[in-house]
C-alpha cells in the first residue's frame, strides 16, 4: 500500500482537515474508559502543530445514526485531548455549521479545533457529496489516520478525498507497515489464532489466511461449528447449523494446502451464561446437553502453547472464550501470555482481542496492536479498503 504520508507533501501552515478515530469507550457519566485511541493520534497531531497548521479533526462516537444526542458528544474527548497536548482544544457544538464554520475561520496556526460527531449528520455514513464538500472546505488537506474507519466509504474518509488533496497520518502508516509485511511478507513459521463468535464473520478471513500461514488455531464459539461437522454433539453452544458444510470444506482446503488446522480438544463448558456458573473441563467431543462452552480448556492451552513456541510471525484476531467473564477468560489470558514471552513479530487484530491484551496489562510486549477491527479483517482478507484506496499514491 504504497500511499502518501504526511511526511510526503509540504504542509507548513496550511488548514489541515484530520479524520481521526475517537470512538472510545465511555462510562454512563461521560468519563472516557480506555483513551488508546486518543493516544494513537497524537504523533500526527504533534507532526501538524510542528508544522504551524491549523489543525481541525473530526471523528464519529458511537451510533447515534443522525440524531444529536448528549451522551455520544466529542467534548469529553475534547478534554481528554486538551490534558495530553498540553493545549486548549477548541470544541465546536456542530459539524459543518455556523458555530464549527466561526471557530475554523477563527483559529489560528498551532491551534487545534475539534468538530461535533461526525454521526450526528446521516450524511456522513451516506457518504452525501454535499457534506462531505462543506467539511473539506475547513482545510487545504486532508488527512486520514483513522484506520478503525478506513474499510467504510463515509464522507469524512473517501468522501472529503475528492475536493482535497489526501494523505495518511503516521497510525494508518504503521498499520499498513505491520499488517501488510505480515500478510505479504511474514518471517516463517507463520501462525494465525482466530477466536470469536460465529465461522461466518470470519469465512473471507479464513480462506484468504489458508493461503498464507502454516498454522492456524481456532478458539472462541466458532469452534463449536466445526465440532459439530466432526459429528460431535455441542450441548447448548453457540453453533451455526447451516455453516456445516462450510466447516467441512474449510477443515479440508487446510489438509490439502497442508496448513496445521489446530482444534481444541478440550473445552470449559458453563451451566449458563452467568459469571459465576457452575462449570467443568469436558473432551471436545464429549460436551454435555443443558451445558454450553464458553473457553478453550486447560490440555488445549498446553497444547497451543506448546505450538506456539515455534511461530516467528503470528497474528491473532478474536477472543478465545468469553473473556468478559474472569472464569472463562483464562485461555485467552494464558495465550496473551505465552504470546508476551515469545521473540517474534506479534500483532493483534484489534477489537476484543485488543481489549483482553490491554486488560491484561500485556499491551507493551506485542509488535503492533491494531486500532481498527472490522478494517484489521477486511485487511487480513485482502479487501480494498475504500478510505486507504483514496488516498494519493506515492
Amino acid at each position: 500500500m504504497n500511499k502518501k504520508t504526511v511526511k510526503d507533501i509540504d504542509l507548513k501552515d496550511k488548514k489541515v482537515l484530520v479524520r481521526c478515530d475517537f470512538n472510545v469507550p465511555m462510562d454512563e457519566n461521560q468519563n472516557i474508559t480506555d483513551d488508546t485511541r486518543i493516544k494513537a493520534a497524537l504523533p500526527t497531531i504533534n507532526y501538524l502543530l510542528e508544522q504551524n497548521c491549523k489543525v481541525i479533526l473530526c471523528s464519529h462516537l458511537g451510533r447515534p445514526k443522525g440524531e444529536v444526542l448528549p451522551e455520544f458528544s466529542l467534548k469529553p474527548v475534547a478534554k481528554e485531548l486538551s490534558k495530553l497536548l498540553g493545549k486548549d482544544v477548541v470544541m465546536a457544538n456542530d459539524v459543518v455549521g455556523e458555530d464549527a464554520k466561526q471557530k475554523a475561520e477563527n483559529l489560528q496556526n498551532g491551534e487545534v479545533l475539534l468538530l461535533e460527531n461526525l454521526r450526528f449528520h446521516r450524511e456522513e455514513t451516506d457518504n452525501d457529496p454535499e457534506f462531505a464538500k462543506k467539511l473539506a472546505s475547513f482545510g487545504e488537506v486532508f488527512v486520514n489516520d483513522a484506520f478503525g474507519t478506513a474499510h467504510r466509504a463515509h464522507a469524512s474518509t473517501e468522501g472529503v478525498t475528492k475536493y482535497l488533496p489526501a494523505v495518511s497520518g503516521f497510525l494508518i502508516e504503521k498499520e499498513l507497515k505491520f499488517l501488510g509485511d505480515a500478510i505479504s511478507n511474514p518471517e516463517r513459521p507463520f501462525m494465525a489464532i482466530l477466536g470469536g463468535r460465529k465461522v461466518s464473520d470470519k469465512i473471507g478471513v479464513i480462506e484468504s489466511l489458508l493461503e498464507k500461514v502454516d498454522v492456524l488455531l481456532i478458539g472462541g464459539a466458532m469452534a463449536y461449528t466445526f465440532f459439530k461437522a466432526m459429528g460431535y454433539g455441542v450441548g447448548d453452544s453457540i453453533c451455526e447449523l447451516d455453516k456445516l458444510d462450510l466447516a467441512k470444506e474449510l477443515m479440508q482446503k487446510a489438509k490439502d494446502k497442508n496448513v496445521k488446522f489446530m482444534l481444541p480438544v478440550d473445552t470449559k463448558v458453563g451451566k449458563e451464561f452467568d459469571p459465576n456458573t457452575e462449570s467443568k473441563v469436558v473432551k471436545n467431543s464429549e460436551i454435555p446437553n443443558g451445558w454450553e462452552g464458553f473457553d478453550i480448556g486447560t490440555e488445549t492451552i498446553k497444547i497451543y502453547s506448546e505450538e506456539l513456541q515455534k511461530a516467528k510471525t503470528i497474528i491473532w484476531n478474536g477472543p478465545l472464550g468469553l473473556s468478559e467473564f474472569e472464569q472463562f477468560a483464562v485461555g485467552t489470558n494464558s495465550i496473551a501470555k505465552v504470546l508476551a514471552d515469545l521473540d517474534a513479530v506479534k500483532i493483534i487484530g484489534g477489537g476484543d482481542s485488543a481489549a483482553a491484551i490491554e486488560k491484561a496489562g500485556l499491551a507493551d510486549k506485542f509488535t503492533h496492536i491494531s486500532t481498527g477491527g472490522g478494517a484489521s479483517l477486511e485487511f487480513l482478507e485482502g479487501r480494498k479498503l475504500p478510505g486507504i484506496e483514496a488516498l494519493l499514491d506515492k
